[in-house]
């Protein structure tokens, strides 16, 4: 019989607690405004003409690049989303089919991204049907949220038109993270010198802000939640205006009635491009902390820069006595919470907990499981069999230890040790585990196999032992 010591426990308590990021070299950190690029949507933007529509040329973005960038920063998750301008140039038909191919490869990147990355759907706004038929389908794929640009192609958010789609994102429960586009009619004289990304995105952003508000459209679509970039854009000034000269211009005929604490509790903010302390104090003044998220914007800025700026904001929160509090909420937990992340850790955890599962051989995870509850007791019952026989006929089967949540009676959680892929496999074969899959395969509702990595393969002999 397998006798599992304090120490197990203990184990989970150390791998969970890193996870948190109470290691301050660990720090686990989410970025949710991160841009990537595929052929098909470059090529769009060659045929029209519109590689300059920004007036400022798209950075080259691949995997690899991706990816090197994340190691060195220390981002264990990054969102991606496309970037401006819009790949819609009145053939609604053209824009719904490079929007798929933009999607289906998002899809594929997250997957060979392993657990690292998720994605925004990008729509082929301003049509609203066909952006419909694509959200639906994406989340079918597996979109974890929605890029809205400010405007598409002078059809701003707010805009009637977009109503319907507004409904749909509304059921869906939809995250959408908005992302400023040049504005709709634009004079270039204005960006002579001054570059969009250096003033006008901050006051299209707070303009579709603004223009929602003035519709009530978040308030209307309660379930449906706002990523704002930039830090809020101009908005932690402007909010105070907006609402002091609104009861003025209501009065006067020329605003309808705003609920602004309605419309304002569907926002949160990245502080991409403005990375700091000083951002975060601002946005503090008019949204909770646990509305505040990180963004970096690669690969708009150089790699290096932008692991540079995040080391940085890392030491202003640890050290502001303000901030210092906020500095896991806004590094990772809003972001967690926010886009339903689980299972992530930090870059330098993960890597060293490879490397040791590599050289040890060991297979180690945890088996989420939900029962359907009528047969919990017949499948608790199964689960204790199946965990102690294995121990104790086979040598390579390290431990099956089954755990009941106290809170979710009828999820179970079994931590798996395997001597190594063989002893896995043998395992698999054993009439045991046979009698035990086929006579509760009915029993659950949901199993999730979650790969872990030991942190101490030096003392697995002293954690575990045989008894005879």
């Amino acid at each position: 019989m397998r006798k599992i010591t304090v120490f197990l426990f203990f184990s989970l308590f150390l791998f969970f607690s890193v996870e948190a990021g109470t290691s301050p070299e660990n720090d686990i950190v989410v970025d949710v405004h991160s841009h990537f690029t595929t052929e098909e949507y470059l090529s769009l933007l060659k045929k029209h003409n519109a590689e300059m529509d920004e007036l400022y040329p798209i950075p080259a973005w691949n995997e690899v690049d991706l990816q090197k960038f994340m190691d060195k920063s220390g981002i264990s998750f990054s969102i991606l989303t496309t970037p401006a301008p819009q790949p819609y140039f009145g053939d609604a038909d053209e824009a719904a089919k490079v929007c798929r191919s933009i999607n289906d490869n998002a899809a594929a990147i997250a997957k060979r991204a392993q657990g690292h990355v998720a994605w925004c759907a990008t729509l082929p706004l301003p049509d609203a049907a066909k952006s419909i038929d694509e959200v639906k389908r994406a989340v079918k794929l597996g979109a974890s949220c929605v890029k809205m640009p400010t405007n598409a192609r002078g059809v701003y958010l707010g805009d009637k038109s977009l109503e319907p789609l507004m409904k749909v994102l509304n059921e869906l429960g939809a995250v959408v993270i908005l992302h400023p586009h040049r504005p709709e009619p634009f004079n270039k004289k204005l960006a002579d010198g001054l570059p969009l990304a250096m003033y006008e995105y901050t006051a299209e952003t707070t303009r579709a802000v603004a223009l929602m508000f003035a519709h009530n459209v978040p308030a209307r679509y309660p379930k449906v939640r706002f990523v704002v970039p930039h830090a809020g854009a101009l908005l932690p000034l402007a909010l105070p205006r907006m609402k002091a000269v609104h009861p003025v211009v209501m009065a006067a005929g020329y605003a309808g009635k705003i609920d602004w604490d309605a419309n304002l509790k569907s926002f949160w903010f990245d502080v991409a491009g403005s990375p700091n302390a000083e951002s975060v104090k601002r946005l503090i003044k008019i949204v909770p902390p646990e509305k505040i998220l990180y963004g970096s914007d690669f690969p708009y800025v150089p790699a290096n820069a932008l692991s540079a700026g995040l080391s940085k904001f890392k030491g202003e929160l640890s050290q502001d006595p303000e901030l210092s509090r906020y500095k896991n909420a806004v590094l990772y937990e809003n972001a967690a919470k926010l886009f339903g992340l689980k299972n992530f850790k930090s870059v330098k955890t993960e890597q060293t907990m490879q490397k040791n599962t590599e050289k040890s051989g060991l297979i180690v995870r945890i088996a989420e499981i939900e029962v359907h509850p009528q047969w919990l007791e017949s499948y608790l019952a199964a689960a204790k069999t199946v965990g102690a026989e294995s121990v104790a006929k086979e040598a390579g089967v390290i431990c099956i230890f089954p755990m009941q949540m106290k809170e979710k009676p009828n999820f179970i959680r079994i931590v798996e040790i395997y001597r190594d892929e063989a002893a896995y496999k043998a395992h698999l074969n054993t009439p045991h585990f046979k009698t035990y899959k086929e006579g509760t395969l009915h029993m659950v509702k949901s199993l999730e196999l979650v790969p872990m990595s030991p942190l101490d393969i030096e003392h697995m002999g002293m954690i575990f032992r045989k008894e005879k």
